[in-house]
């Protein structure tokens, strides 16, 4: 006999494939692969207890502060160990109980949304002379090519702006950004380029998001989250997917010492509310964006890329920008143009904790290093099932 430890990230169906344990087997044991880390904020000690208890019963685990069975305190925190199957079990148990049990029971019902995408990449074209990249912009003789450099070397999305959203700039009139965009856009939907892949416009201005979507554009990437009800409404009308991203304060000064007293909790609140707004409107296709450096500290950028696994429970694809942005400076001193090992880095981890849209600067090395990533997550054990 021969003995071999595997990764984490083992794909735990396609391994009992090989092994050829039947299908219904698969479907049952594949999600006992998988252990989930649920941290319960203000959990009244009662329904704490009860909750312990059920998470034994089914294998799982609850741990708790002690004092926690003699109910010293009203509430406590505590971090909820389980497989998905397991989670399954203690919805289901969790429906029937007091002490605030039956959130818990929904929440965990909504985790069954979660399937993750495969991983696309997204590339950026700027059209504005002060986008924080030097190496992202374009005028609009070299635009064309570069898009289809982009769409050449495996981008599934290519995003356009025309406006800078870099912390400190400022907004522009509706016409200037028309008159950056529009030559581009036209070139686009002359040469059928959105065709090939999924065009998006970086912008939350009604009259250029309008004059794109009737050019084939099928691609909000909205940083305000639909703050504009007209935006929403031009998404309904054109049956255009939208990215909704979460920014604290514009542009101008979300850097200006950004707080939150629950980055996580207050990020889901934001996307609850929009994609509430969003299906109002007749939005259907919706990508969610947690906004790194929008309105937020290293600290907050690295939780949520760290814990963005949480956003999937809405049950829409996640997507990840952080490309060269200042964050990677703050643990590297760095200029922009020396940040592309860092931005790697971020964007794997982004992936391998639920992201499936990278939007970047770099296609080639990003759709490279998605391609050694995916192979290294399909690699199962040497031979049939031996190390």
């Amino acid at each position: 006999m021969t003995c071999c430890v595997l990764a984490p990230s083992t794909d735990v169906g396609a391994l009992l494939q090989t092994m050829e344990v039947t299908m219904e087997g698969v479907k049952i044991l594949e999600k006992k692969g998988m252990m989930n880390l649920i941290y319960l904020r203000d959990l009244r000690t009662p329904g704490a207890n009860i909750l312990k208890q059920d998470a034994l019963s089914v294998g799982a685990d609850l741990a708790v502060p002690r004092g926690t069975i003699c109910c010293e305190t009203h509430t406590v925190d505590a971090l909820l160990m389980a497989t998905d199957a397991q989670l399954k079990a203690l919805a289901r148990k969790a429906r029937v109980q007091p002490f605030g049990l039956k959130a818990l029971s929904s929440f965990l019902h909504s985790l069954d949304n979660a399937n993750k995408e495969n991983p696309s990449v997204m590339g950026v074209v700027n059209l504005n002379a002060d986008s924080f990249f030097r190496g992202s912009r374009c005028e609009k003789d070299t635009a064309l090519a570069r898009i289809e450099t982009m769409i050449a070397q495996g981008a599934r999305y290519i995003d356009i702006g025309g406006v800078s959203s870099r912390p400190g700039s400022e907004a522009v009139s509706e016409e200037e950004e028309m008159a950056r965009i529009q030559p581009v856009v036209d070139a686009v939907y002359a040469r059928k380029l959105h065709e090939k892949a999924v065009f998006s416009l970086d912008s939350y201005t009604p009259k250029c998001l309008e004059y794109a979507l009737s050019h084939g554009f099928g691609l909000i990437n909205d940083i305000t989250g639909l703050a504009n009800d007209a935006v929403a409404k031009l998404a309904g009308e054109y049956g255009a997917s939208v990215c909704i991203m979460h920014m604290q304060g514009d542009p101008k000064t979300m850097q200006h010492n950004p707080y939150y007293e629950d980055v996580m909790g207050e990020v889901d609140a934001f996307f609850e509310q929009r994609i509430e707004k969003a299906t109002a409107f007749g939005v259907e296709k919706i990508i969610l964006d947690v906004g790194i450096g929008f309105g937020k500290t290293l600290e907050h950028n690295l939780l949520l890329l760290k814990h963005q696994r949480h956003f999937l429970r809405f049950g829409y694809p996640l997507l990840v920008g952080a490309s060269r942005k200042s964050l990677i400076n703050t643990l590297s001193p760095s200029s922009a143009e020396e940040r592309l090992g860092g931005t790697l880095a971020l964007h794997l981890e982004a992936v391998r904790n639920g992201a499936s849209i990278v939007r970047c600067h770099d296609v080639f090395e990003h759709v490279q290093a998605l391609r050694v990533m995916e192979a290294l997550e399909k690699t199962l054990v040497q031979g049939k099932h031996t190390c």
